[in-house]
């Protein structure tokens, strides 16, 4: 049994959402797909159960984000025991064989997966998906230029959630998102609490998906509190120390301060807000990093 849960919010743009689910339909392997709606208002609301009765449509009074929302989708997956979930953005579409690829890759690994992320048109990998295969660790650019064959699923850094595929014993033994970050920043927190605990990111190559954004999405979106966010990631990252934090967060607060970050990276003003931000919520940062060390469904 695999589930598809798919986060929309005013998803009739570009008939994102109909491509995304008309791709599950033609999914060589069922896929059950799940839509929790962040309070649409342009017709998807109207629109997705009318043409798509084979949804389970779950909508949401308000709007809670990226990761609250897909917590509601995982936590009837776990109600309902899936064998493997997938978690799929609202503008991205999956080839025909994807699910079978990645299905093929997960026997036995104790992983997190992601298909190889292509552009909307499928002629280019997606722009932030390169600096994931940058990441490779066991040679998928050797393997390519000098023996001209690739591997089937290769070992990687983080990628971002617009595809994921878990397997059921990571939504038990890592839970869900954590509710700190609202849009941006939750699948990299995730990661790291996935690698913490065991699994590994593993790019399955033959496994495709078609991501229709720019290289961030909602620019807007992700510039506001940027700062804030990754204080808190470095906070969070259980993966290091308390002390190895600390010392990460000071540095980064240093660069900011004397602009020694890319421009793109510092607006005038968010520094002495997250900073202050990052100070006052100590006591809620050091429970989130302990709650995440646990084994179970936290954040559940």
């Amino acid at each position: 049994m695999i589930y598809a849960i798919i986060v929309t919010y005013n998803a009739m743009r570009r008939n994102w959402i109909e491509r995304c689910l008309q791709s599950l339909r033609a999914s060589t392997v069922p896929v059950t797909p799940i839509v929790i709606d962040n309070g649409s208002t342009d017709g998807t609301c109207e629109y997705v159960p009318t043409h798509h009765p084979e949804v389970i449509w779950m909508p949401q009074q308000k709007n809670l984000g990226f990761g609250q929302a897909n917590n509601v989708g995982i936590r009837y997956v776990l109600e309902h025991e899936a064998d493997y979930v997938m978690l799929l953005n609202q503008d991205a579409a999956i080839a025909p064989d994807a699910v079978s690829a990645l299905l093929d890759a997960a026997q036995g690994q104790k992983a997190l997966f992601s298909p190889l992320q292509l552009n909307g048109e499928g002629t280019k990998v997606d722009q932030m998906f390169r600096k994931t295969l940058h990441q490779t660790d066991n040679g998928l650019l050797e393997d390519f230029l000098v023996n001209h064959e690739v591997n089937p699923v290769y070992s990687t850094g983080i990628f971002a959630a617009a595809c994921w595929f878990m397997p059921f014993s990571i939504l038990k033994e890592v839970g869900g998102f954590n509710p700190l970050f609202f849009h941006y920043g939750e699948d990299d927190n995730y990661q790291f609490r996935a690698r913490y605990h065991g699994y590994e990111n593993l790019v399955v190559i033959k496994a495709r998906m078609y991501h229709d954004r720019g290289e961030h999405g909602n620019v807007e979106i992700f510039n506001k509190n940027r700062m804030r966010r990754e204080l808190l990631l470095l906070a969070l990252d259980i993966n290091l120390t308390p002390l190895q934090s600390t010392k990460a967060i000071l540095y980064l607060l240093y660069k900011c301060y004397t602009y020694r970050l890319p421009r793109h990276q510092y607006r005038p003003g968010t520094f002495l807000p997250a900073a202050i931000w990052t100070l006052t919520h100590l006591h809620t940062i050091a429970a989130s990093r302990k709650k995440e060390k646990s084994i179970g469904p936290t954040w559940l």
